[in-house]
């Protein structure tokens, strides 16, 4: 028998929970996946499955895409610059979300605030023909949620809160009024991810306190 110690397990490079890794691959696969299809149905899916506030307007624009896609426009992506952005946005903010509620629930919170980040976007621009795509609104709620464990503990660092929001906001208008660089001027849903900001702030204690009267 051996007396030499063994050798700790080697710890992977990206140690993410499974529920913000299982994120990050399936918004990579769908973005993948698009660059394999040819240009119209690429555009087809685009059309059927990105958020588009017209639907919801018009007599004419309900149908079984508006029941749906509040939820497949998050995983839909105009560019690499517009998914590597969010995915590396979903990393930092989405771990320490899911660490501290859990995997299914932070699922759950995740959706949740990139459907009010939809309907926010409708609020401002009801008649618009123009689709929005991306998980900015979710991660958006996201940072919310982290900024509420990180500043809401104490009552006193809760004005700590109120600079970071209004840096949020004013950055979002700034970057929703000019773009994002290199992003080929696409417009940017500003109004959507203060949508899901705001989600993110109301919505993150009352996940956390079912989180925690379900822990042993």
């Amino acid at each position: 028998m051996s007396d030499r110690p063994t050798p700790p397990a080697r710890q992977p490079i990206l140690n993410l929970p499974p529920i913000t890794k299982a994120l990050l691959i399936v918004n990579v696969a769908v973005h993948v996946l698009r660059l394999l299809l040819p240009a119209h149905l690429d555009d087809a899916l685009v059309s059927t499955l990105a958020f588009i506030p017209a639907r919801y307007t018009l007599a004419d624009g309900l149908g079984w895409p508006a029941l749906v896609d509040p939820i497949t426009y998050q995983f839909l992506h105009a560019n690499f610059i517009h998914l590597g952005v969010n995915m590396l946005a979903l990393l930092a903010f989405g771990s320490g979300v899911e660490r501290r509620i859990g995997g299914w629930r932070m699922l759950v919170f995740f959706l949740v605030c990139g459907v009010v980040s939809a309907l926010a976007h409708l609020a401002a621009y009801p008649s618009t023909p123009e689709p929005i795509v991306g998980a900015s609104g979710a991660i958006s709620g996201l940072f919310g949620g982290v900024l509420r464990f990180q500043f809401g503990a104490a009552p006193g660092r809760r004005r700590g809160l109120w600079p970071i929001i209004i840096l949020w906001i004013a950055v979002n208008f700034v970057v929703g009024q000019t773009g994002m660089p290199g992003a080929d001027s696409a417009p940017i849903a500003w109004v959507a991810h203060l949508g899901g900001f705001l989600a993110g702030l109301l919505l993150f204690d009352l996940a956390a306190r079912h989180a925690t009267r379900d822990r042993p």
